[in-house]
């Protein structure tokens, strides 16, 4: 997939758990680790944008694309 989800790096940057920022984000783990490990479909922008807030970063530093390479 194009699309590369780097949550897990911007969580280990500020030091958060999974369960501290599913906590934060009133999302269940379940849900944060299908976006963490990139099997999200598709996210909301509200979604996003709370992300941004709890973490304090920019959503380019969550989503990034990279062209597929076969």
């Amino acid at each position: 997939m194009p699309i590369v989800v780097n949550l897990d790096v911007v969580m280990a940057k500020r030091k958060m758990s999974l369960t501290e920022l599913s906590e934060k984000l009133g999302i269940t783990m379940a849900n944060v680790s299908i976006l963490k490990t990139g099997k999200a479909k598709a996210v909301k922008f509200s979604t996003l944008e709370k992300i941004c807030e709890v973490l304090e970063c920019q959503p380019g530093d969550i989503l990034e694309y990279k062209k597929y390479q076969p």
